[in-house]
């Protein structure tokens, strides 16, 4: 599969119009849709994993970001016990619904 990139070399200047935009966020939709559509049809533990590890960073950023919000404006600290016991029960979760052994 060629990147936005490769396609658009000779003519980056079109990656900045509203319409190509708004084709690279499709496009970048559908992608995601595939990879879902793959796991599906396989039931490959590798994309479960993959996948699972996608949330959890997701997850670590947002406390991340909390914590920097709270030592930048003086926000309320993030409460890491709940994100931690959380995250768990989400892999364990996760774990148990594809059948993945820890």
């Amino acid at each position: 599969m060629r990147s936005v990139r490769e396609i658009f070399k000779t003519k980056e200047y079109l990656l900045e119009e509203p319409e190509v935009v708004k084709l690279v966020e499709y496009c970048k939709e559908l992608q995601d849709e595939i990879v879902e559509l793959k796991y599906q049809k396989t039931n490959n533990k590798e994309l479960a994993i993959l996948d699972m590890l996608k949330e959890v960073i997701k997850g670590c950023n947002a406390i991340e970001k909390e914590q920097m919000e709270h030592e930048r404006f003086g926000y309320e600290a993030p409460n890491y016990e709940a994100t931690i016991s959380n995250l768990k029960s989400y892999i364990y979760s996760r774990c148990k619904d594809e059948k993945i052994r820890l």
